[in-house]
């Protein structure tokens, strides 16, 4: 059965965090997979999905729809207007919401639930929006989909949805920006950031309380506290920054160095994450985990926590920890001091990030889009037969 895909990518940040790394890869890898693809996207970024989908039908929205509240009510009649504009088939919604009326079989992708499991990490308006567009897709749309199957059984147990009404399909990386480093890399990198070769721990990704920077800033301070050269903490990212957080920073001997830069280009990331001595993602909870596998594709050796989808991520290729700020200190203080295992670790994690790729996530996705298509076929053969 041929059909058309009309892929929602107007939800995608400038920044192209991990929402966007999701979106990209797996747009481009259906392309080269021959998918009958079409992607509606900001105006920004019409030239770019041109690029990684040259044979796709781009659809560009109006302007403002970089502010969350204005794409959400645009999506509910703007999408099914795309959507019968390009001849869709089937419609691809991968951040949670979907239109309560699309016309069109709608696959959507539920990321994780730690608004449900977790809400005291999320502002009570944030927790209440997410929760009430996730009821309502996990009920409306035709199939979901999830990366992870610790997400999955988190909708099955939480929602009480079918699990066979959702497809898992991992995330992929690309492999041709996250990979080892070499040195210049690494020394351009660090000289960015102030550090000149010396060694430092890195995290990378949103500053959300679920990250748990806090406790990684606590817990880095308590390891590296007294050591001879301890290395200086990295927190690389940008957002949700907390009390907790600046409470954190400032019981931070004086010795000690942290830097924050933000919001690194894309180019750096390699060196950035293969030149750490430790690559932290103590997270409390995680629907994937793209950070952590992108810094394995690196080279890095990377402790993270043994929480949701984290372990599925890592497998025996990543040392773990409990989300406290003890543990990490623990856990963090016998890496420091075991240079055999980091490498060790480095080059676990790199063979095991082979296996991730957008080309078998975008298989799993024509999948689920294959399943919608033939359900909403069976629905109306079902709906004539009674007529």
């Amino acid at each position: 059965m041929a059909f058309r895909v009309l892929v929602d990518a107007t939800d995608v940040p400038t920044d192209r965090g991990a929402l966007g790394r999701y979106v990209d890869g797996l747009i481009a890898a259906l392309a080269v997979a021959g998918v009958d693809l079409a992607v509606v996207c900001q105006l920004a970024d019409e030239e770019r999905y041109a690029r990684l989908a040259p044979g796709a039908k781009i659809a560009a929205g109006p302007v403002g729809l970089g502010h969350r509240s204005e794409r959400l009510a645009w999506e509910q009649s703007g999408i099914p207007h795309v959507a019968e504009q390009v001849g869709a088939d089937v419609i691809h919604m991968p951040n949670y919401s979907m239109p309560l009326r699309p016309g069109l079989p709608t696959v959507v992708t539920i990321h994780d639930l730690s608004f449900f499991t977790d809400p005291d990490r999320y502002t009570p308006f944030s927790a209440v929006s997410l929760k009430s567009v996730a009821k309502t897709s996990a009920r409306e749309a035709t199939r979901l989909i999830v990366p992870s199957n610790a997400t999955r059984d988190e909708l099955v147990r939480v929602l009480g949805i079918d699990s066979g009404k959702i497809d898992v399909a991992y995330h992929g990386v690309d492999h041709r920006l996250f990979h080892r480093p070499d040195a210049v890399q690494v020394s351009r990198v660090t000289a960015r950031l102030g550090l000149h070769g010396k060694p430092y721990v890195a995290f990378l990704g949103s500053l959300a309380p679920r990250k748990n920077a806090p406790a990684l800033v606590s817990g880095w301070s308590a390891a590296a506290a007294d050591l001879a050269e301890p290395p200086a903490l990295v927190l690389a990212g940008g957002g949700g920054w907390s009390p907790e957080l600046d409470e954190a920073i400032a019981r931070v001997p004086s010795h000690l160095r942290l830097v924050r830069p933000g919001y690194l280009p894309f180019a750096d990331l390699p060196g950035f994450l293969g030149g750490a001595v430790v690559v932290a993602a103590p997270s409390r909870g995680e629907g994937f985990g793209l950070p952590v596998l992108e810094a394995m594709a690196c080279g890095a050796p990377v402790l993270t926590t043994y929480r949701a989808s984290l372990p599925e991520v890592g497998g025996d290729a990543v040392a773990y920890t409990e989300p406290d700020a003890d543990s990490i200190a623990t856990a963090l203080r016998a890496l420091l001091g075991d240079p055999d295992r980091r490498t060790a670790l480095g080059e676990a994690g790199y063979a095991r990030a082979q296996d991730f790729t957008w080309a078998a996530s975008a298989s799993a996705h024509v999948a689920c889009y294959k399943r919608a298509a033939d359900q909403r076929a069976g629905d109306q053969r079902a709906g004539d037969s009674f007529a």
